[in-house]
């Protein structure tokens, strides 16, 4: 199993976080996944972590779709690629109503036909084609104007790979159809098989794959707790986390987390934690999540518990971990991913 990790960007000072990229490649992992959300953007730190590190490779976690024009996402992603000499993936996502209607003005209508046209016009950047579309919501060049097809200057014998971050049917199945490697979230490998797997699998026989040629990219926060004690309070910890995710990652029309989790056995405490987030009782939307789901979706425990959930992760398909290391310093997360790497099965 491959290894990498996951930064957000706005979380905390930059120094900081670029002292934790540096260590995390010292200590060997294979890759660093840089998030944009309604914060920092992804590319700018990219960027600077190029000229930092040697060896790791650089991911977003996401580009979000319909935020750049398809254009200026392959550009970025063939400028940060020439910058990391090679070491960049190109990693892209819808995100949801929520931000893009409300954020950036982006109508969130049609998600997958959106990053289907995408896919196509960065395919034509990528191979250094000049640039003509037209489609439902991608039309290049603009009818009736001046403008011409063009293609990039910035040429690559080797662009970047394309990974997908999905979770709903069509998406997961366009993922499987047309992307180098899947970034998931709220994954519970107990229940993903029906949830994910299925639908990547769908995906990828239509282009006469399977998911073999899709490396599968799951990420999770790991933390260790000495004993039964701490482990109880890592837990509770824990749940207000779980609380946002069903209820405030979205609407009461549209929350692709909770969705996630009712198709993986927890459409009960989905439902009711999500009714009791929108209602303003977030306490009690955080009580009702049991340990089990805390559990199942993290990896927290004692280093046996962190070793077996690991193991059942690799078996149910799980080709990348993206780790979330615990800890309040720079020290303290690079200790926990230290630890956590030394339990991830080969």
């Amino acid at each position: 199993m491959r290894t990498s990790v996951q930064l957000t960007a706005d979380a905390g000072p930059w120094p900081a976080l670029v002292d934790f990229v540096v260590g995390a490649e010292s200590l060997g992992v294979d890759a660093v996944w840089v998030a944009e959300a309604w914060g920092s953007d992804a590319a700018s730190p990219l960027g600077y972590l190029a000229a930092r590190t040697e060896r790791v490779m650089l991911g977003a976690s996401v580009f979000q779709v319909g935020v750049r024009s398809a254009v200026m996402t392959a550009q970025t992603a063939l400028t940060l690629n020439e910058l990391s000499e090679g070491r960049f993936v190109l990693g892209l996502g819808v995100s949801g109503p929520q931000v893009m209607e409300g954020l950036h003005g982006v109508r969130f209508a049609d998600p997958v036909g959106r990053m289907a046209e995408t896919l196509d016009v960065i395919g034509q950047a990528f191979a250094g084609e000049r640039v003509a579309y037209a489609g439902r919501h991608l039309r290049l060049p603009l009818p009736g104007g001046e403008g011409k097809s063009l293609r990039l200057s910035l040429r690559s014998e080797s662009p970047p790979p394309v990974y997908l971050a999905s979770m709903l049917p069509r998406m997961l199945e366009l993922t499987g159809e047309r992307a180098g490697g899947w970034l998931g979230t709220s994954f519970v490998p107990e229940g993903a098989d029906d949830a994910y797997f299925r639908h990547l699998r769908v995906g990828a026989a239509r282009s006469g794959r399977t998911l073999d040629d899709l490396d599968v990219c799951q990420g999770a926060e790991v933390a260790f707790a000495a004993d039964e004690a701490e482990l109880a309070a890592m837990i509770d910890a824990r749940r207000a986390g779980l609380a946002f995710s069903l209820g405030g990652m979205g609407s009461a029309i549209s929350n692709f987390y909770n969705s996630a989790y009712a198709r993986q056995g927890f459409a009960e405490v989905a439902a009711e934690s999500q009714r009791l987030w929108l209602a303003g009782d977030r306490r009690a939307a955080a009580a009702v999540i049991p340990d089990e789901m805390v559990l199942g979706t993290t990896l927290i425990g004692t280093a046996a518990m962190v070793r077996d959930r690991l193991a059942v992760w690799a078996a149910a398909g799980v080709d990348t971990v993206r780790l979330y290391p615990a800890g309040d310093t720079v020290h303290e997360r690079l200790d926990t991913l230290g630890r956590a790497l030394e339990l991830v099965p080969d």
